[in-house]
């Protein structure tokens, strides 16, 4: 049975934008991770469900070296964006960070105006030459995030002054303006009251043209909504991953089949 699990995950293998072989988190005794292999693909938006603490959040962070911040924190196993291992010694983690962008689940612009906010990444980062560069990338970026139109008149003023759900569409905008190859969400609806989270929403479904998105969320309606893929963990293990709609109405592991019935959790 385990086997032909792993079969069916490995499928996509040609096509993996990430690929995960035996990845084990540890922090300190505590095993977080255990034996997990998937692949993540280009151009789609995966949804990581399960109950909490089940490993989704620690998976996500493993994507983009985020737990190499955490004290006592070990990662094993292979984990490789475009075929190239991220963790090989010769990665930098700050560049691997501007290829695999991240947001978070409370909105934490930085403490500086909305333009700068976005043109931080392209600065850092040595993206743009001039700055005419910046303010196109500056624009583009809030044009993704479907804020041009809000924030347009005042990018002078502090990012921390907008409404939540604004605020989280500017840290995707920032997100963004490194032009990432992935985006990592880590449940960035959670602190949005719903019109806000359906803003969101819509424009993580936009941003899958460009992107290959991986989003951690609770609710199970919103992986329904928005994504092509769902992975579900339990207890450190990566139990199912296929066709969204196939793990809602047909799961093949009974795991999962309790989880969305609502018998785990």
């Amino acid at each position: 049975m385990n086997d032909m699990r792993i079969s069916e995950r490995t499928v996509d293998t040609t096509k993996a934008k990430i690929a995960a072989r035996k990845v084990q988190v540890h922090y300190g005794a505590n095993h977080a991770l255990k034996d997990v292999d998937v692949d993540i693909l280009d151009k789609t938006v995966t949804a990581f469900i399960g109950p909490s603490g089940c490993g989704k959040s620690t998976f996500l962070r493993c994507l983009n070296r985020m737990n190499d911040t955490i004290p006592g924190c070990k990662v094993t196993g292979k984990i490789t964006l475009d075929a190239e291992d991220i963790y090989d010694p010769k990665v930098d983690p700050v560049q691997l960070r501007a290829k695999v962008g991240m947001v978070f689940q409370k909105p934490n612009p930085f403490p500086k105006s909305i333009y700068d906010n976005v043109a931080y990444g392209p600065k850092i980062h040595g993206l743009t030459r001039n700055k005419a560069e910046l303010d196109e990338v500056v624009e583009t970026s809030l044009r993704r995030a479907a804020l041009w139109g809000e924030v347009k008149d005042r990018l002078s003023s502090p990012g921390t002054g907008l409404s939540g759900g604004q605020q989280q569409r500017l840290c995707i905008a920032r997100a963004i303006a490194t032009s990432p190859e992935v985006l990592l969400m880590d449940e960035p609806c959670s602190a949005l009251d719903p019109i806000a989270t359906a803003q969101v929403e819509e424009l993580i479904d936009e941003l899958r043209s460009q992107f290959s998105v991986v989003i951690v969320t609770h609710s199970m309606q919103q992986a329904a909504r928005v994504s092509q893929k769902t992975a579900f963990f339990h207890l450190g293990y990566l139990v199912e991953y296929g066709e969204t709609g196939h793990i809602f109405t047909n799961p093949s592991d009974p795991r999962t089949e309790s989880y969305i019935s609502g018998r785990i959790g």
